[in-house]
């Protein structure tokens, strides 16, 4: 179709809003730009599908993700923005509401809302929790209503404060569908009470995501991190300058052995990967004029603080497939899904995670955190086909909620900048909040670094890590949506299957004592 075709699609197209369509528009501007300069190699593993650069554009003018220092922009103010440092609960609100809209993102919305309670108890203080209470319920509903995207993204804990607590209240009264929420959970510092409070909105609304604090802490350093977007873990005053993601399935059908996979093939295209990353971070960094910006300025952010995040999908395919390589190295047909089942299954991957980590850890960047890449598990993305997220197991094949947990809990030290997989949940849960609870904890205690649940009956379910409403998705096709990630949602329903998830009921016989 040609450009100016596409435009007038756009422009006409009923289901989509001023503002929408303005969003398109500027993308289909990007896609028509020359690509950065890359080899023809690259060019061909993008061609083939086994090299995606996520769409961000052909010549990236910002970073993909995004990660402001927010307490100190409300300790001092902004020239740029001729701010004065907030003094009060209400100046607090008002000046994050002034430097959201001008936090760029892949998405063009602000990706990271800060660590919400940290940075908003200083001016709480002798306030009414009911007054606070109505006040954060209006930001709350503001942020939705106006910054309409579910990858935007909240943290709160792991300490148990008011605004922490009156936060995961308001979560679970709206159930709106943004933001997203990141319930960072400490054994040492946080109550089981609050982590019952979390586990049980859970159960009602499909959030928080529970991180693992400890585990993310310690890959970074004293400044500090945060959970953006989905689930990505990322340096605080940093972020993700690009994401460029391999896909496994596609890299296992070019081996002839499970030995050449590791020898030849897998290390060849991640060469190409980096190669791709620093093509695009390079254009960012010395052409985009990107960190000439007052966030640098005004040291909310730090451009060595930024990193390429390496992401992978299509580790179950890629096992699969290298467990079926006949000797003449054919691929025959597997019986039935062995990945997430069978121990010799759940070894390969391990083994394929380790080499990634060993591979993106030894490999330089020239724009990176300590000069290094961030190893992703990348969740999908909507036009994926027949290919499954991250190290996840595949949608409909999922054992009961222990051994799904038992499956993929070596994986998560590998993967610095954010894994996840999404157990789903029988909504007899939700008499008995208690079980959740319990399988969270065990799961953190096994080394995830993120626990999240989808429950059957909610309306609000996730997709690869980011929220939708289910009658959101229904209602997409007669009239659109004001959100703009419900188009995303309801293409990824087609074609990713993530509404065959399978429903399981945490019984009493897979009890968490089998972990001990």
């Amino acid at each position: 179709m040609l450009l100016q075709d596409k435009l007038v699609q756009i422009v006409t197209n009923p289901q989509l809003s001023p503002k929408q369509k303005s969003n398109y528009l500027a993308l289909e501007a990007e896609a028509s730009l020359p690509y950065m300069p890359i080899s023809t190699e690259v060019k061909a593993a993008m061609n083939d599908g086994i090299i995606c650069d996520m769409f961000e554009g052909h010549a990236p003018f910002k970073p993909r993700y995004v990660l402001p220092d927010y307490a100190r922009y409300l300790k001092q103010g902004s020239e740029y923005l001729e701010l004065s440092p907030a003094q009060d609960l209400d100046e607090a609100i008002n000046a994050l509401t002034i430097l959201y809209h001008h936090v760029p993102s892949v998405t063009n919305i602000p990706v990271y809302l800060g660590q919400l309670d940290e940075i908003l108890m200083p001016f709480t203080e002798g306030m009414d929790v009911e007054v606070l209470y109505r006040k954060l319920k209006l930001f709350w509903i503001m942020l939705d209503r106006t910054l309409p995207d579910a990858f935007m993204h909240v943290n709160i804990g792991p300490t148990d404060n008011i605004v922490c607590r009156t936060l995961l209240r308001i979560d679970a009264e709206l159930q709106q569908v943004a933001p997203n929420l990141t319930f960072m959970y400490d054994p040492a510092i946080t109550p089981d009470e609050l982590l019952l409070l979390a586990t049980t909105n859970i159960c009602h609304c499909s959030k928080p995501h529970i991180a693992n604090y400890p585990l993310h802490a310690s890959a970074f350093d004293a400044r500090g991190f945060g959970i953006v977007s989905c689930y990505n873990a990322l340096p605080l005053a940093g972020g993700a300058n690009t994401l460029v993601r391999l896909n496994l399935k596609e890299v296992a059908l070019k081996a002839t052995s499970i030995s050449d996979f590791f020898d030849a093939v897998l290390p060849n295209y991640c060469s190409l990967t980096f190669e791709l990353i620093e093509a695009r971070s390079a254009f960012l960094h010395q052409k985009s004029h990107f960190f000439d910006s007052f966030l640098v300025k005004e040291q909310l952010i730090d451009e060595s603080r930024f990193a390429p995040m390496f992401g992978i999908y299509g580790m179950a395919e890629a096992v699969n497939i290298l467990q079926s390589l006949t000797a003449s190295g054919k691929v025959k047909p597997a019986k039935h899904a062995r990945y997430g089942h069978e121990t010799d299954a759940n070894q390969l991957g391990y083994r394929i995670s380790a080499t990634l980590d060993a591979i993106v850890k030894s490999t330089p960047v020239a724009h990176g955190y300590h000069g290094r890449a961030l190893l992703h598990s990348q969740g999908g993305i909507s036009i994926d086909k027949d290919v499954t997220p991250g190290v996840r197991i595949p949608y409909g094949t999922e054992p009961n909620p222990i051994a799904h947990i038992q499956a993929l809990a070596q994986h998560h030290q590998y993967y610095t900048a954010g894994i996840s997989d999404i157990l789903t949940i029988d909504e007899t849960v939700k008499s008995n909040p208690q079980a959740m609870f319990q399988l969270c904890k065990a799961a953190l205690e096994l080394g995830f670094r993120e626990f999240t649940a989808n429950v059957t009956s909610n309306d609000l379910m996730r997709v690869t890590g980011y929220m939708v409403k289910r009658s959101d998705i229904e209602a997409f096709k007669q009239c659109g949506s004001r959100l703009n990630t419900t188009g995303l949602a309801a293409e990824a329903a087609v074609n990713t299957g993530i509404l065959q998830r399978q429903a399981r009921v945490i019984a009493h016989e897979h009890s968490p004592c089998v972990f001990e």
